[in-house]
């Protein structure tokens, strides 16, 4: 007899579609993504799965590096800003998956592309949210 086994969500694609309806409705239509556009837009926000850990046999702490391009460095500054702020919201039940909480790991910090110069912020967190049986 097959046991149910338990599957872990894909972290980017809750936290990039909760920041896509969030930061909209604060005034931001940046596109939110999980790989760089090509064209670039020239204000976008890029969450990346760099790591993390099964926390318990349910649920899993994914790091996540979350880094906001904007036009300007003020404009990245306060893209990143208020992308961390709303992030600290998103504990609850979000596209069918339970977020216990958020951590910070690593603050903003400024980190200018180095591809283009163009103005960029970076912060890392990391996001406890409970897998699905299976």
């Amino acid at each position: 007899m097959n046991r149910p086994v338990v599957v872990m969500p894909d972290a980017v694609a809750v936290v990039t579609g909760y920041l896509r309806d969030v930061l909209k409705a604060h005034g931001q239509t940046v596109p939110v993504v999980s790989r760089i556009p090509s064209p670039r837009p020239s204000a976008f926000v890029r969450v990346q799965r760099i790591g993390g850990t099964q926390q318990t046999p349910v649920s899993d702490r994914p790091r996540l590096d979350i880094h906001c391009w904007a036009e300007s460095e003020s404009a990245a500054h306060d893209l990143a800003a208020l992308t961390r702020a709303l992030l600290g919201d998103i504990p609850g039940v979000r596209d069918g998956v339970t977020v216990y909480r958020v951590s910070e790991v690593g603050g903003p910090m400024w980190l200018p592309d180095d591809q283009t110069s163009t103005p960029r912020y970076a912060f890392a967190v990391e996001i406890h949210m409970r897998g699905c049986a299976r």
